[in-house]
């Protein structure tokens, strides 16, 4: 299975490996992003830490950006992303995993202070999404609800 790839690849750029897991957090007929200090919003989740499983990664970032827990209940896919981030100035390679959360439930507060939680219908997650695997992986699940 082809794997989809968005942004434009600069064929001079070195690019750095980046693996992260997102997880699609949904409540009744909205959905979480999260909205980073520079205004841009995305699926929870984030980079693969050492030796860490996808599984583990959105546990923990979970926990970083929401205070909550989940279940699993679909993985959606793997969608490739290439990316500059002017934050950290350097060229990102960013496999991204996604999945769906079946349930989940609040257990404290989120330990990041930076970020912001926002839950929006998914035409608004899919207009505020700043990456297109993000924006892909909500159109993907959306697709599996019909």
């Amino acid at each position: 299975m082809n794997k989809p790839i968005f942004g434009e690849k600069n064929q001079t750029a070195d690019y750095q490996d980046r693996y992260a897991a997102y997880i699609i957090v949904p409540k009744n007929e909205h959905l979480a992003v999260i909205e980073a200090p520079n205004g841009a919003f995305f699926l929870p989740g984030g980079e693969i830490e050492g030796e860490e499983t996808k599984e583990e990664a959105i546990r923990r970032e979970l926990m970083e950006e929401m205070g909550i827990a989940a279940e699993i209940d679909e993985y959606l896919g793997e969608a490739v992303e290439y990316f500059y981030s002017n934050h950290r100035q350097t060229y990102y390679h960013n496999p991204g995993y996604f999945y769906v959360a079946k349930t989940w439930y609040q257990i404290g507060q989120p330990t990041e202070k930076t970020n912001r939680i926002w839950w929006v219908t998914s035409e608004e997650a899919l207009a505020k999404l700043k990456r297109g695997s993000h924006r892909w992986a909500v159109e993907k699940w959306l697709a599996t609800k019909e």
